[in-house]
């Protein structure tokens, strides 16, 4: 029998401004570990902290537009666009523009606080 997810689970985010973060699957929400799938809602002028995940992140950006710093620059992905982040390799999301982002985010194995290694 197919798992229905009626509603999301908010979690808390990283990040100097309130981002609001839904998911669905994973391991708050679902209990998955495999994976975890998320709504995310990032108002202008959000940053967090740079991180070094263990897991491949998947973004598809709804609205507005998502910038992804890495070593060698940074990237600004706009509506209807998408971007890989690798693991183990260090990535910093942020809002710099004037309007919030949309997104949904997908991990390969699913977030945990535990494995993405966040910058103090």
């Amino acid at each position: 029998m197919p798992t229905h997810i009626h509603s999301p689970t908010l979690i808390t985010a990283a990040g100097n401004k309130l981002k609001l973060i839904n998911e669905y699957v994973g391991r708050v929400n679902s209990k998955t570990s495999d994976v975890s799938i998320a709504y995310m809602r990032s108002p202008s002028g959000w940053s967090e902290p740079g991180q070094t995940p263990e897991f491949d992140e998947y973004t598809v950006v709804l609205k507005g537009v998502l910038r992804v710093t890495s070593r060698s620059g940074f990237i600004d992905v706009g509506a209807g666009q998408a971007v890989v982040a690798h693991r183990r390799e260090w990535v910093q999301y942020s809002t710099p523009g004037p309007e919030d982002a949309e997104y949904i985010a997908v991990c390969l194995p699913a977030f945990s606080p535990d494995t993405v290694h966040r910058d103090v």
